[in-house]
């Protein structure tokens, strides 16, 4: 299983929130930069990168701090938040992008969305499946709507979906444990998915709850800020998993 710890930016600045609640952003470091290379010096490979200005515009804003991780670090960064055009997938790929996520978009240009998966291949393509009591939630978890989580998944996976990343939008932040009984379900119900868990985890033990129900990967934010997971405990998680 990999480990993705996660970076959030807001006006370049490395944050977390709560429940994507822009009102409860605490800042944790001025230097993205810095944070992503403490990552990659404790055996960490790989970084989940969000763009929260973007989210927030609906299109790419961070798009520098990005150019600079990847050019400074070895780091395969997943990158998403904003992305709603065939531009801005272009400067985040180009910025150096291993990955994109794509959440609103896939609500509200499936389209699109799909076009992107055939142009890029879908290794190249992650479906973020963020939701609230069920549903998914769209920019930057702001907007609610009436579709449900496991259908919306399904339905993607009939289109060549390969990677998910699913926030239980009520345990992110919040250091309480995550959906494992949601992840289950869903990997019960789409084989060979390669999904990846996010939101909610507080300590070890969450990490071996999802990587005992098949999780492809982990995202960790707040609890390694909030000291509640330290870097050595997770490069000792890698190499014994």
């Amino acid at each position: 299983m990999r480990i993705i710890p996660a970076i959030d930016i807001i006006k370049g600045q490395c944050v977390r929130l709560s429940k994507g609640d822009y009102n409860t952003k605490k800042v944790y470091n001025e230097n993205p930069l810095e944070v992503a290379k403490a990552f990659e010096d404790s055996g960490i490979e790989y970084l989940h990168l969000v763009d929260l200005d973007g989210a927030k515009s609906k299109h790419i804003v961070n798009h520098k701090i990005l150019e600079s991780i990847a050019t400074q670090t070895n780091l395969k960064i997943d990158f998403g938040g904003g992305l709603k055009s065939d531009k801005d997938l272009q400067i985040a790929f180009e910025c150096g992008a291993h990955q994109i996520t794509g959440g609103s978009i896939a609500v509200t240009n499936e389209a699109l969305f799909l076009d992107w998966v055939m142009k890029f291949g879908a290794e190249k393509i992650i479906l973020g499946a963020d939701a609230k009591d069920g549903k998914i939630a769209t920019g930057g978890w702001k907007e609610s709507s009436d579709l449900q989580i496991e259908k919306f998944i399904r339905d993607f996976v009939k289109n060549g979906i390969q990677y998910v990343i699913s926030t239980d939008i009520s345990k992110d932040g919040m250091l309480e444990g995550p959906s494992v009984d949601l992840y289950k379900s869903i990997l019960d119900n789409n084989p060979g998915l390669k999904l990846i868990a996010s939101g909610g985890i507080s300590n070890l033990q969450d990490l071996e709850d999802v990587f005992e129900i098949g999780c492809e990967g982990v995202i960790i934010g707040k609890a390694i800020y909030e000291n509640r997971i330290s870097l050595k405990e997770l490069e000792r998680f890698v190499l014994e998993h």
